[in-house]
């Protein structure tokens, strides 16, 4: 005896999965993009000293750097 086949998938079940497909790769490639995009800025660069601090610039009981002190009279 020959076994029975499987009941053939549904219309809406197939576009189901078309458009899950469709949507698994558009997310994929906008992620291409955006990294591509990303990458093509450069190399990182390294925050400037101010923005190291936890007070505000000329905040009281800020850390004055050596750069920012005046010379002596």
């Amino acid at each position: 005896m020959s076994e029975p086949l499987p009941p053939s998938p549904s219309p809406r079940g197939r576009w189901v999965a078309i458009i899950t497909g469709a949507i698994s790769i558009l997310i994929g490639v906008l992620y291409l993009a955006l990294i591509v995009v990303l990458d093509s800025r450069g190399p990182l660069q390294p925050p400037p000293p101010e923005a190291l601090s936890d007070a505000p610039a000329g905040a009281a009981g800020s850390v004055a750097w050596p750069g920012a002190v005046p010379p002596p009279a």
